[in-house]
C-alpha cells in the first residue's frame, strides 16, 4: 500500500442522487457517477483505517467498498446526513477495544444524545459499540497521520475540515459542507497535494460553495489537485467535468485516490 488511500465512500449532498420524487435529467442518469450517496470518506494508511462521518448510507457503502476495517471515526459535523449510519459501526466492533470517536465537543455531544443507547450501557453485548469520545481542538493522531482540525462555516454550524499530514508532510485535505474556507487556513492547505472541497453546484447555496466559489479557493490554494464532493443533483458528472480545468476533478461514489 502507499503511504495513503482515500476513498470515497459518497459523494453527494444530504438528499442524495438520484433524490426521491425526482424525474430530472441527472436523477435519471445512466451513467455511475451520477449515482451518490451522502458525503463521506475512507482513509487506509499502513498501519491504521478510519472513516469520515458515517452517514444515512454507511452501511451501503461498507458493502461496496468491501471495508474490513475501522479503528477510529472522525466526524466532521452532527447534520443527520453526516451521523445516522453510526450504530453500523457495530461489525467493527472488538471486544475490549473501543472504538474512538473524534469530533469537536459539540458534534459528540450531539452523536452521544442521538444513541445514548450506545453510551449509557443498555446495550451490553459484548461486540456492540464500545465508543470512546475524544474531543479535538486542535491536531491529534491516528497511527502515524497528524490530523488537523479546520474550523468552517456552515450556516449557523461550524463543521471541521481536516488536514491529514504524514511524516511532517501534508498529504491531503477535506473540506466538506462549507460556505467558505476562512483566509487563516490558507497558508496551511497552501499547496496540498490533493484539495477536497465541498462544490455543490453552480447557483449559490447559503451555507454551501458552488462550483466557482470552490474553483477560487482552489486558485488561492493552487493544490496538486482538487477534487469536488458533497454534489447535488444539478451537475451532470460528464458535462460538469468536462467544463472545468485539467487540475480540478468531480469526485464520485467508490473513486480511490493514492496519496
Amino acid at each position: 500500500m502507499t503511504q495513503m488511500r482515500l476513498t470515497f465512500l459518497g459523494t453527494g449532498t444530504s438528499q442524495g442522487v438520484p433524490m426521491v420524487g425526482c424525474d430530472c435529467p441527472v436523477c435519471g442518469s445512466t451513467d455511475p457517477r451520477d449515482r451518490r450517496t451522502r458525503s463521506s470518506v475512507y482513509i487506509e494508511t499502513p498501519e491504521s483505517a478510519w472513516v469520515v462521518d458515517t452517514g444515512p448510507d454507511f452501511r451501503a457503502q461498507c458493502l461496496r467498498e468491501r471495508v474490513r476495517r475501522v479503528d477510529a471515526v472522525v466526524f466532521t459535523h452532527s447534520h443527520t446526513d453526516h451521523i445516522m449510519g453510526f450504530d453500523d459501526l457495530r461489525p467493527f466492533s472488538v471486544p475490549g477495544r473501543p472504538i474512538p470517536l473524534y469530533g469537536s465537543a459539540g458534534t459528540l455531544g450531539d452523536v452521544e444524545r442521538a444513541f445514548r443507547f450506545a453510551f449509557n450501557g443498555e446495550n451490553r453485548f459484548p461486540s456492540y459499540i464500545h465508543p470512546e469520545p475524544r474531543p479535538v481542538a486542535g491536531p491529534f493522531q491516528i497511527g502515524e497521520t497528524e490530523l488537523v482540525p479546520l474550523p468552517l462555516p456552515h450556516g449557523r454550524t461550524v463543521v471541521n475540515g481536516y488536514l491529514f499530514r504524514r511524516g511532517g508532510r501534508s498529504m491531503a485535505a477535506y473540506l466538506t459542507d462549507c460556505k467558505e474556507v476562512p483566509a487563516e487556513h490558507l497558508p496551511l492547505l497552501e499547496g496540498v497535494p490533493h484539495l477536497i472541497l465541498d462544490a455543490l453546484r453552480h447557483r449559490p447555496h447559503p451555507t454551501h460553495m458552488s462550483v466557482g466559489e470552490a474553483l477560487a479557493v482552489a486558485e488561492r490554494v493552487r493544490p496538486g489537485r482538487t477534487w469536488f464532493t458533497h454534489i447535488c443533483h444539478e451537475l451532470a458528472h460528464a458535462e460538469t467535468q468536462a467544463a472545468l480545468p485539467e487540475s480540478v476533478r468531480l469526485a464520485y461514489d467508490g473513486l480511490q485516490v493514492d496519496l
